[in-house]
């Protein structure tokens, strides 16, 4: 079995990757996926968020207004204070996902896919927390998978995906530009990871290295300890 961290920049086509991966035969979980669900109502992340930020963030219909919230935390500077809410929990949660999948396929290559590996990591440490799930993280991967590409590319794509002509891609690219600069660049987050794609290219050339990096996959995954665990 292998634990793989699979990560990258806004808009630098991770979630492609971890798509070609999921064809080639690996287990993936989204980080995002699993946030957005723990942030809806009935859930304590839904909770502390709203009593953390107050009721503005909340829509009449009893959902989070994220827009608001995206905005408290890129534009107000209170991004910690959301991560320290939702991150523990998509962590906790994951962990329960690859506990299961070992479980169920000891020779299971479980991929999670989440921009923010190092980064988790890095506030954690930031704050003081030498130890605990979040200082802890990227230990309890086996290996990390880093997927870059130019910054002025990742906002390209960034920008075409989520917004039309106009103001509204103007807005998008400073966005885009708030979000990278929470991020590790891409040029220290090489020297952290095991496996580097590189985007700059089309998608006929990422599959190609994403084949070529399902067989090293598959290789250390039949090569690890099936007594290995996140605990």
């Amino acid at each position: 079995m292998l634990r793989v961290g699979l990560t990258g920049g806004l808009g630098s086509g991770k979630s492609t990757v971890a798509a070609f991966l999921r064809e080639l035969g690996a287990h993936v979980i989204q980080a995002d996926t699993l946030g957005r669900q723990l942030m809806e109502p009935g859930h304590e992340v839904y909770n502390r968020i709203v009593t953390t930020f107050g009721p503005e963030v909340v829509l009449p219909d009893g959902t989070l207004n994220r827009p608001k919230l995206a905005e408290l935390a890129f534009r107000c500077g209170r991004l910690p204070e959301l991560n320290s809410i939702v991150h523990p929990a998509v962590i906790a949660a994951q962990q329960k996902w690859m506990d299961d999948l070992f479980e169920q396929d000891p020779a299971a290559v479980g991929v999670i896919e989440s921009a923010l590996i190092f980064e988790v990591v890095r506030d954690a440490l930031a704050r003081g927390e030498k130890e605990g799930v979040l200082a802890d993280w990227r230990r309890r991967i086996d290996c990390v998978v880093l997927v870059t590409a130019p910054d002025d590319l990742k906002i390209a794509r960034y920008v075409a995906r989520i917004s039309s002509p106009g103001a509204a891609r103007a807005a998008a690219e400073a966005d885009a530009r708030t979000r990278l600069a929470q991020q590790i660049p891409d040029a220290e987050k090489v020297a952290l990871s095991d496996f580097v794609i590189d985007n700059s290219g089309d998608k006929a050339a990422l599959y190609d290295q994403v084949a070529a990096l399902w067989q090293s996959l598959k290789s250390q995954s039949n090569k690890s300890s099936q007594d290995m665990s996140l605990q």
